[in-house]
């Protein structure tokens, strides 16, 4: 399986990204934002930071990127997209995940470790954690409220995209909500950084299980390709 990372101007959580997957045996390219073809890449990490300065809003400038629309007609051919907070902010904007990443409610930059609840362990980024399973994450943003109409916010629960919310919501995010998926399952985003949590040195390792569901999930679909 092959990664890409994605590095944008002002991007700074893309070595992290880099070396999660390390950790777990699989090869990882840095791509630059004016990257045209993603084809190579079995799944694109939208890593955090700051991207283009957070200039207009975060993620708005990013989101015009060449390299966005590649990683829109990725998602489209099913591959496996997962946006980390600034990733994520991106992905909103982007138009692929709904929604909208506003100023924390405190207008504080928080950065700690979080509690998160697994709501929903069906995709391919959750599939080796229980359902309601509870797991140590950091979060690490200024802008992590994430918002949406209600009408937004009903879809997401009968879709069952929301994958994970916060045990004790630090953002102001609506129904706690701290990451969510597209109605396909294959494009996630989340404001906690998952990268950060792959090895007990940091804490805690509770992060790794995404990147090791990523890969598993993988290998069964091309498992099954062959077979057929």
């Amino acid at each position: 399986m092959k990664f890409a990372v994605l590095v944008f101007p002002g991007s700074n959580c893309d070595i992290d990204c880099y070396k999660a997957v390390e950790e777990i045996g699989e090869s990882v390219d840095y791509v630059w934002h004016t990257a045209t073809d993603l084809s190579a890449y079995d799944c694109i990490l939208v890593p955090g930071g700051f991207s283009y300065g957070d200039y207009l809003r975060c993620g708005a400038i990013s989101r015009f990127a060449p390299v966005m629309a590649e990683v829109a007609k990725a998602a489209e051919q099913g591959k496996f997209i997962l946006g980390i907070c600034n990733g994520f902010q991106i992905l909103t904007e982007a138009g692929l995940l709904p929604g909208a990443l506003r100023r924390n409610e405190s207008m504080k930059f928080r950065c700690h470790d979080t509690v998160l609840k697994v709501v929903n362990n069906e995709t391919p980024f959750t599939r080796e954690y229980a359902k309601n399973e509870e797991v140590i994450i950091p979060i690490a943003h200024g802008e992590g409220n994430y918002y949406c109409d209600e009408e937004t916010l009903e879809a997401l629960r009968l879709n069952n995209q929301i994958v994970f919310t916060y045990g004790d919501n630090p953002n102001g995010s609506i129904a706690d909500i701290a990451g969510i998926c597209n109605e396909r399952g294959n494009v996630i985003g989340m404001m906690p950084h998952p990268e950060r949590a792959v090895n007990t040195l940091f804490g805690s390792e509770d992060g790794k299980r995404m990147f090791t569901s990523i890969l598993k999930s993988w290998r069964d679909s091309h498992d099954t390709a062959s077979i057929s």
